[in-house]
């Protein structure tokens, strides 16, 4: 018997055909295949994320805001490789979904929260340890419901381009704004800790409201050839800015992040309403083809009086069949 049970993210969906335990094991045991590496490589980074977040949660306990920033930059980020390598590599798997959500939990619903308790909340006590808390339940109640909505099969193909409210990831980073601006100069008593009380609520509300956000998933899956090489430059202008100019860039994207916002509900409400458009007129064209039809002549296809075929014959003698044969 080893030591560490065999790591398959499948095992729980193939096990459940098996009512005995012992015969299932057993029969897991004679079937378990080694796992390919590209599928562990996703959750290997996804686990890096997460110590990311935990070590941001100490830094900020420690006062060093500034790194605890970057761990959150830092676990953005990752977060948004592991699940494009996942499908790259052909990786993904129930496991691994349930690991990323959990990662992101505490990556960006714990952390932040605890990152802006630490940093002013603390000030008004109860009352801003209760926004902290609300803060990281709206970003578990955001993740739990992306979990449920990602399979439902009612969605219309354009809506995939769209999240239903912000997502947890660019939440975190919206909501740190106050710290940002902190860095960039700005003194903290002209950031008053109520107005921070006020927008981490907000931010926290967006994430759980139906707000249609652009997501951008769908966005740098082809790059056509001639843009190659502008993609790179543009990558490395951008890393180079964030590293160089670490406040302004965030606050910058943060603000324009937040002008987006209106665009994105405009743009999903133009796509929903030609989406009725076109099924309404696809109701009045079948509507119009079947009125079009000409109406069936009552009596055209009865047979004769007096003729009566073999089938309807036979058909009519064992219906009135009797129910038991002496």
């Amino acid at each position: 018997m080893s030591l560490f049970p065999p790591f398959d993210p499948d095992r729980d969906r193939r096990g459940s055909r098996f009512r005995d335990v012992r015969l299932r094991e057993a029969r897991f045991r004679r079937n378990f295949r080694p796992i390919p590496v590209r599928t562990l490589v996703p959750n290997v980074v996804t686990l890096l994320s997460l110590c990311a977040g935990l070590t941001a949660i100490r830094l900020a306990a420690e006062l060093r805001f500034e790194l605890a920033l970057g761990a959150i930059v830092f676990a953005a980020v990752l977060d948004g490789v592991d699940g494009r390598l996942a499908r790259m590599l052909k990786g993904t798997s129930r496991f691994g979904a349930e690991l990323d959500s959990l990662a992101d939990f505490v990556n960006f619903g714990v952390a932040p929260a605890l990152i802006l308790w630490f940093w002013g909340l603390s000030d008004y006590k109860n009352v801003g340890w209760i926004v902290a808390i609300v803060f990281a339940i709206c970003a578990g109640l955001r993740l739990a419901r992306f979990n449920v909505m990602i399979d439902d099969p009612n969605r219309p193909a354009w809506a995939g381009n769209f999240f239903t409210g912000i997502p947890a990831p660019a939440g975190a980073i919206v909501v740190l704004l106050p710290i940002y601006l902190q860095f960039l100069g700005v003194a903290k008593y002209l950031i008053p800790i109520p107005l921070v009380l006020v927008y981490t609520l907000a931010i926290g509300l967006l994430m759980i409201s139906k707000l249609p956000v652009f997501s951008g998933k769908k966005l740098g899956t082809r790059v056509a050839p001639e843009m190659v090489l502008p993609a790179f430059l543009i990558a490395v202008l951008f890393f180079a800015l964030l590293v160089s100019f670490p406040w302004e860039v965030l606050t910058i994207g943060t603000l324009i992040y937040l002008g987006c916002l209106p665009l994105g509900w405009k743009a999903y409400r133009r796509l929903a309403r030609e989406d009725a458009e076109r099924a309404a007129t696809a109701e009045t064209t079948t509507g119009s083809a079947a009125a079009s039809e000409p109406a069936p002549v009552p009596g055209a296809d009865a047979p004769p009086p007096g003729a009566t075929s073999a089938g309807a014959t036979s058909a009519a003698g064992q219906n009135e069949r009797p129910s038991r044969l002496n």
